[in-house]
């Protein structure tokens, strides 16, 4: 690696996870991608987490998508795809993961899973999303109407939405929903102690990685008691199809389930909150959501763009390389930042005005190339749903405190959106 000569100009420093508590760093985001577009980002020590070696972060939308479609330059494989450096012991394991795969290898898992995947089946359960969603929203404004008039639509809507929805896809017991959230926290939540509380310790005394397979063990026996169980009573869920399938190793399978209910589940967890308070402080776009003077599709669109849900991927140099200008060598780390591509004004016009109906609108928040989310349509689907119910019932959306933010440098997350809201009279918006 060849980090800038001491005399270089400072650039900000976008590693660190408190960094995110307020939302996006838009002004470190804007000076990178001005001024030094492919950045030298010192992995210092932080939250009882060991320091690294240091990476470049990578903010412009051209050089993002650039990476990501890029595998055999930079590799998901070499180093697997979080900033921070797994344990070479866990590496192989680690490397088991469709995510932490380049192609060939890569397509294969990401073949077998589609088929589990499909659209007709997600399609399926979009009465029981809706169902979900319209409940979830009810039992809230009955909340405020019975209280102060304000309610945390994260803790009352989208935290169950997400994960309820997720169970309905995957074929989890009613009752053993609940440890698909506490994984997620687990696993997803552990820069943030009021998530994960305080974390377990290694035997050197330093934080254990929750990713680690030492961390992971009561998943993975879960998915494998769930998958013998899926043989002997198949049903019409994702599980079922890959419990059933010949050719998935039982190690494969443990991988899928995991990634499936981190990512399945956190995406949507982030990115409903953030798109709710997106519009909560925009109520004119609110307005014309609200009256169809914006076509709903446009309108996810946006609002992943605007709070997009991973801030963060990690790829590997493969070999000697160039990005921006800067000279990359083979086994440095490269890590694109979705939140920063997503507000280039090399490819947005006015990129921090909400436009519900802007389009096209290529933003990067579910990736691209060869690893673009494989849930995607399942997300998009859900994250509908949400919005159109959320007009149907609620006139107007207003903040009834500041929202709490996740620290982390991975998830854009919210613990904590507390809304004041008016309930209408069950009719259906204008329009």
């Amino acid at each position: 690696m060849i980090p800038p000569a001491a005399d270089a100009p400072r650039t900000p420093d976008v590693f660190d996870p408190r960094g995110y508590a307020q939302g996006l760093p838009h002004t470190a985001y804007r000076l990178l991608r001005d001024r030094h577009p492919v950045a030298w980002q010192e992995e210092h020590e932080v939250l009882g987490w060991p320091a690294g070696p240091g990476f470049w972060a990578v903010t412009r939308h051209a050089d993002v998508v650039r990476v990501l479609k890029d595998a055999r330059t930079f590799s998901s494989y070499l180093g697997a795809t979080q900033i921070r450096d797994p344990d070479p012991a866990d590496l192989p394991f680690i490397r088991r993961m469709m995510l932490n795969q380049d192609p060939p290898g890569h397509g294969r898992l990401r073949r077998l899973v589609s088929r589990a995947f499909t659209r007709g089946r997600i399609d399926r359960f979009r009465t029981a999303v809706r169902d979900r969603a319209r409940g979830l929203l009810t039992a809230a404004v009955d909340t405020a109407r019975t209280g102060s008039g304000v309610v945390d639509l994260v803790t009352t809507v989208t935290d169950d939405y997400a994960l309820l929805n997720l169970a309905d896809v995957l074929g989890v017991p009613p009752g053993e929903r609940g440890l698909l959230l506490d994984w997620t926290r687990r696993v997803i939540g552990y820069q943030d102690p009021d998530e994960s509380g305080p974390p377990a310790s290694g035997p050197d005394g330093r934080p254990a990685d929750p990713r680690s397979p030492a961390m992971l063990q009561d998943m993975f026996a879960f998915a494998r008691e769930l998958a013998a169980h899926k043989r002997r009573h198949p049903g019409d869920d994702v599980l079922t199809v890959l419990a059933t399938d010949r050719i998935l190793a039982t190690s494969e399978l443990e991988m899928f389930f995991f990634l499936l209910t981190i990512a399945g589940n956190d995406t949507v967890r982030s990115a409903a909150p953030g798109g709710l308070l997106a519009l909560a402080r925009h109520p004119d776009a609110y307005r014309a959501l609200r009256t169809g003077a914006v076509p709903t599709d446009s309108c996810v669109e946006e609002l992943l763009r605007w709070h997009p849900p991973v801030l963060s991927f990690r790829r590997t140099a493969a070999c000697d390389t160039e990005l921006a200008g800067r000279p990359i060598r083979a086994g440095d780390k490269v890590v694109v930042l979705h939140g920063s591509a997503n507000y280039d004004e090399r490819v947005f016009t006015a990129p921090h005005r909400l436009d519900l109906a802007r389009t096209p609108n290529p933003h990067v928040s579910f990736g691209d190339g060869p690893h673009v989310c494989l849930g995607a349509h399942l997300a998009r689907l859900q994250l509908r749903v949400l919005y159109e119910e959320t007009r149907r019932l609620l006139p107007t959306l207003e903040l009834a405190a500041p929202p709490r933010y996740l620290v982390s440098n991975f998830i854009h997350g919210l613990k904590s959106l507390p809304l004041r809201v008016i309930p209408s009279d069950g009719g259906r918006p204008p329009g």
